[in-house]
């Protein structure tokens, strides 16, 4: 899937796949769930999961591709909160790892950890991702 020359799109993923990978090691250790939750979303964007494990594998010769827009940097965001959940252990190294990210995806550090807080709320209520990035857009004014 992936040739010599890359598009900024498989960039972007291998460098979303590479955050998940690396909040999934926060904890010491990558949990069967975490790593299906990696997989799931790499074949959801055409990626086979050996490719995902490829990856995961080589995470250090991966360089990070930041989202270019607010609904990317959320979506990344989204992601990261529910790979934090997909154990049902929340670490606090996984959370804090989480908030870091999303300083590092360019959302204000002033509301990160609000941010990260009322994902893992909606997360674990059930709510849709659309539903919380609803109500996180007045919180987050973009």
């Amino acid at each position: 899937m992936f040739g010599f020359f890359e598009s900024e799109e498989v960039k972007k993923l291998k460098s979303h796949i590479t955050n998940l990978g690396a909040l999934a090691k926060a904890d010491g250790h990558v949990d069967p769930s975490e790593m299906d939750f990696i997989i799931a979303i790499g074949e959801r964007h055409g990626m086979k999961p050996s490719e995902v494990r490829n990856l995961l594998s080589h995470v250090e010769d991966v360089k990070p591709q930041l989202p270019t827009n607010d609904s990317e940097r959320f979506d990344q965001i989204y992601d990261l909160v529910e790979m934090m959940l997909a154990d049902g252990i929340v670490d606090e190294s996984e959370m804090e790892f989480c908030i870091s990210m999303a300083a590092r995806l360019g959302f204000k550090k002033a509301i990160v950890g609000v941010l990260v807080r009322k994902i893992s709320v909606g997360v674990k209520d059930g709510l849709s991702r659309e539903d919380i990035k609803k109500e996180t857009q007045a919180f987050l004014n973009y």
